[in-house]
């Protein structure tokens, strides 16, 4: 049977089958009903309220909406390939609910007004949620830290031991970095909170439309000021991609931390069982699999970004069929970034710290060694000639297989008379890290300051939820 478009009265002859499974954006975009319901009833409302439609008309659709998300939430919703779209799916099921009348939904807007509506609600709703899900990754973070909050390990810098850090100070750096990622989230929400229906097809309508009631109906706080703009640009998606996407950048440095650290060579933490999975061939393998994948799925996100911007760069004002490819890109990315962030966030809360494990990581590792050209610059010499004094004596002790630790004052002061005794308390790690004061330091009373704001932080989230 063929079906008449309900853009078919131009047309002499019915859509090829290709064709039609070409352009149909259903498969995809049917997952968008709830915001098309929603902007559906809004426009109704808007319609009778500004005379457009009678107060029955204006019901009738009303009633005949509701009957269509009863069937949808039931499932029992007859999905129709040749619907081509959501917004065409709705139409078609009410006009075989409520008869002609059906017909008079569309009054005063067009697919493309309407399809940039449902994106933008669910672009605002992602973006809240995700700023969510990274609220919770950072409370995870933060019992992690909470831990062994003053556990001295080995700082890293090229992944060689550096200067010692405490746990607790590793682990809110991971914090910190999410809060920016949960304000991206909430800044990619305000870019979406912006109304575009009423712009039509690209010029406007000549209807008396009222698109700030609807925007009052649906939430938004601002409209846009040029109809061309409103129905042509995926900014706000872009937006909420790139914050996936550097999200995804920052969960995988996460997952790579767990990799190395749980492996038998770092052995700092353990993952429960839960979050672990075994080998079909070794019998003893624990392997960090969600770690690995989170890591793995940055890329998958990297390339959702990227398949928008590629859709966005060429495009001639106003709208364009083009435009179609933004949504699997931009579903595929929120929700792969979704599941990363649930599954870290539950395997965080699962790790066991071995703290004297990073103690003893930190025994001869020689990362205190900047401690000792710090204690002559601070006596008056070039911190260049104090860095060269240093090296030789970690030179030496590196010769003679010793630890920093074991060097005596009478030792030191044969490479530079400046030191003093308080340089040999200087070379115990827990000692060195505390000597880290500076705002954002390492040193207990600063790793405390950033913990209670952590809490504060989080309190806030809680708040913004």
């Amino acid at each position: 049977m063929t079906v008449e478009k309900a853009w078919g009265g131009r047309f002499r002859e019915p859509a090829a089958a290709e064709a039609e499974a070409f352009t149909a954006s259903l498969p995809f975009d049917r997952r968008l009903w709830p915001e098309d319901l929603a902007g559906s009833r809004a426009h109704v409302r808007m319609l009778a309220a500004q005379g457009i439609l009678g107060r029955e008309e204006a019901d009738q659709l009303l009633r005949g909406l509701d009957a269509v998300e009863a069937e949808i939430r039931a499932d029992r919703f007859p999905w129709r390939r040749e619907d081509e779209d959501i917004h065409m799916a709705v139409e078609r099921r009410l006009a075989e609910l409520l008869g002609p009348v059906a017909g008079k939904l569309h009054t005063a807007r067009s697919r493309n007004d309407q399809v940039a509506l449902d994106t933008h609600l669910w672009a605002r709703a992602a973006a809240g949620r995700l700023a969510g899900r990274v609220a919770a990754l950072q409370a995870a973070l933060l019992e992690v830290a909470e831990r062994a909050p003053e556990a001295v390990m080995p700082g890293y810098t090229h992944l060689q031991h550096a200067q010692p850090v405490l746990w607790a100070h590793h682990w809110l750096a991971f914090f910190f970095m999410f809060q920016r990622d949960r304000e991206r989230f909430l800044r990619a929400g305000e870019a979406a909170d912006r109304m575009p229906l009423g712009a039509g097809a690209l010029a406007g309508t000549p209807f008396p439309v009222d698109p700030a009631r609807v925007a009052a109906e649906l939430g938004f706080s601002r409209l846009y000021e040029n109809s061309m703009d409103a129905v042509s640009d995926r900014d706000y998606l872009a937006e909420l991609l790139f914050a996936c996407a550097l999200t995804a950048a920052h969960l995988s440095r996460l997952g790579e931390t767990l990799v190395l650290w749980t492996s038998r060579e770092f052995a700092f933490v353990e993952l429960a069982d839960a979050y672990a999975t075994g080998s079909s061939i070794m019998p003893q393998k624990k392997n960090p699999d969600v770690a690995e994948l989170v890591r793995g799925k940055a890329g998958r996100v990297y390339g959702d970004l990227m398949a928008l911007l590629t859709v966005l760069k060429g495009l001639p004002l106003a709208y364009a069929s083009d435009l179609q490819e933004d949504k699997e890109a931009s579903f595929d990315a929120v929700e792969t970034l979704d599941r990363s962030l649930s599954a870290l966030s539950g395997a965080l809360r699962t790790l066991r710290v071995d703290a004297g494990r990073l103690a003893r990581a930190t025994e001869g590792d020689y990362s205190t060694a900047t401690e000792l050209a710090d204690h002559l610059a601070a006596r008056g010499l070039p911190f260049r000639e104090a860095h060269r004094v240093a090296g030789r004596i970690v030179a030496d002790c590196l010769e003679a297989g010793r630890p920093l630790e074991a060097l005596d004052l009478e030792e030191l002061r044969r490479y530079s008379p400046l030191f003093e005794a308080e340089v040999l308390e200087a070379l115990r790690p827990a000692a060195s890290a505390a000597r880290r004061r500076s705002p954002g330091g390492t040193a207990p009373e600063r790793v405390r300051e950033q913990l209670e704001l952590a809490r504060r932080l989080l309190e806030g989230a809680v708040a913004d939820a």
